[in-house]
């Protein structure tokens, strides 16, 4: 599965939905669990148990005891902003191997165990972490662990399932990004954004790279990233934070730590204009798409402002009540679909996005100065606290609603984990949402929302061919789905 860093916060929740209808580099210390951990108490509020393994491998675990369930997931910090021309895709196309057997187990049988246990599993590459996961019975999660340890260190890569696999990776590529316009020209959108960030490299790779790739290319990867001191295992579920400490102890503890070299910076230059692209393809109906330069809370120097984007989204794309939805799609009709977001949460500086498809009769040229409109609307005049009290209900009500997915509990721990701002993090982020004034909405939307900031993608569609339409079948291999 691949998740992109477009608005990563709305995709994750319905790739989640999805999956479960259907089913950082840490440095070892020498710690036995925290006392307070030790006797069972969470090291906050937030019901949170944190270990440390002496290889370096950090263990989270949050308990919820409603249902007799459990999700085990595996976060490892590499993904495809790890990756260096050559050998974009790598990060996903080690993703699907992970399934191709170990020393002990033969090509599946790891999803064979978990399915005829009646559990799910699964996993996903993004920009910056790659992670694997089961949802399973709670009295089952020793089998999740013992084979997730087994294939951390002792994955078999054989030169005949690696030709197979690359196959239905170049498939995949071809029906999920080649052949949706939408998709390809988000893709061109980051290429031409980004100069120097890896941001600009697409996760599934360039196909001339996947054509190239080398069973070798693999291997390095797999031996330089694939280590305890670089992984995070998350609990969430109907477990004891002692037993899930006990397992994890007992199947990763005796793996050994590798030494890790964190990546080097790959900080984008500052942008000095305006960037336009066109990408021509086929499809039915045109297709814009906006992004901005914006920092993260990894990056900026100014926390507030990251939340203020964060309400600023809300105000422009927060459901029927938003400033997109009344004015360009319900009033004037100028847009049959219009977005926008961003993600705080990722690694590097990231775009703040907009997007949206022209309404009947209007063009791509009218919906972007409807959205540019908009965004000198916020600009001139900061929204009232009327409007902010709305967006933040929202924001509340969502919070409220990931709660009652444990895999979502899991997903956050993971991702604040593994992008290296710290799973505590979480807890901060209803508070500094409440905090957010409307001059600091107006001031993000000044500050960011600017010309110099810009690029502009525009799909152009192209008359679509149904040969070529039906040419694709769909991939088969590992379990992926998108």
């Amino acid at each position: 599965m691949i998740i992109s860093n477009k608005s990563t916060a709305v995709l994750l929740l319905s790739s989640v939905a999805a999956l479960l209808s259907a089913c950082q580099t840490m440095t070892p210390q020498d710690s036995a669990p925290p006392p307070q951990a030790a006797i069972g108490q969470a090291e906050n509020a937030s019901g949170v148990y944190s270990y440390m393994l002496d290889n370096g491998m950090k263990i989270l675990v949050k308990p919820d005891h409603r249902s007799p369930v459990v999700v085990s997931q595996v976060w490892y910090k590499v993904g495809s902003s790890y990756e260096y021309d050559g050998i974009t895709g790598v990060s996903h196309a080690l993703e699907h191997m992970m399934f191709k057997g170990t020393k002990r187990l033969k090509p599946g049988e790891f999803s064979e165990i978990i399915a005829a246990n009646g559990g799910s599993e699964n996993a996903f590459t993004g920009n910056d972490y790659t992670a694997y996961f089961q949802r399973i019975a709670s009295d089952r999660l020793e089998l999740c662990l013992e084979n997730e340890a087994d294939r951390m260190r002792n994955l078999q890569l054989k030169e005949g399932e690696f030709k197979k696999e690359i196959e239905v990776i170049k498939e995949e590529r071809r029906m999920r990004t080649d052949d949706s316009p939408t998709a390809l020209t988000y893709e061109r959108l980051n290429a031409a954004a980004f100069t120097n960030s890896s941001y600009r490299q697409p996760i599934i790779g360039w196909m001339d790279d996947l054509d190239n790739m080398r069973l070798k290319d693999l291997q390095q990867w797999y031996q330089t990233w694939y280590a305890p001191n670089n992984a995070t295992l998350v609990v969430a579920g109907d477990v004891e934070p002692q037993q899930v400490y006990r397992l994890a102890k007992q199947y990763f503890g005796p793996l050994q730590p590798s030494i890790i070299d964190p990546p080097k910076p790959r900080r984008e230059v500052a942008q000095l204009g305006e960037r336009r692209i066109t990408v021509k393809a086929p499809a039915r109906v045109p297709y814009l798409l906006m992004g901005y330069k914006v920092p993260v809370l990894k990056t900026s120097q100014n926390e507030w402002e990251i939340y203020a984007l964060e309400v600023l989204a809300g105000v422009l794309d927060g459901g029927n009540s938003s400033r997109l939805s009344q004015q360009l799609i319900r009033k004037n009709e100028i847009a049959a679909s219009a977005g926008a977001g961003f993600d705080p949460y990722d690694r590097q500086q990231t775009l703040f996005i907009f997007d949206g498809t022209p309404g009947s009769g209007h063009t791509t040229a009218q919906l972007e100065s409807a959205i540019r409109k908009l965004i000198r609307e916020i600009q001139h005049k900061a929204p009232s606290e009327d409007e902010l009290a709305i967006v933040k209900a929202q924001v509340m009500a969502s919070e409220v609603y990931e709660k009652d997915s444990v895999f979502y509990q899991a997903m956050q721990l993971g991702i604040l984990e593994t992008v290296g701002l710290g799973w505590q993090r979480k807890d901060e982020y209803m508070k500094k949402i409440r905090q957010v004034t409307p001059a600091q909405v107006q001031a993000v939307a000044k500050k960011y929302l600017t010309r110099d900031n810009l690029t502009v993608a525009i799909l152009d569609p192209q008359p679509i061919d149904p040969k070529a339409q039906a040419k694709h079948s769909s991939p088969v291999g590992g379990r992926h789905a998108r």
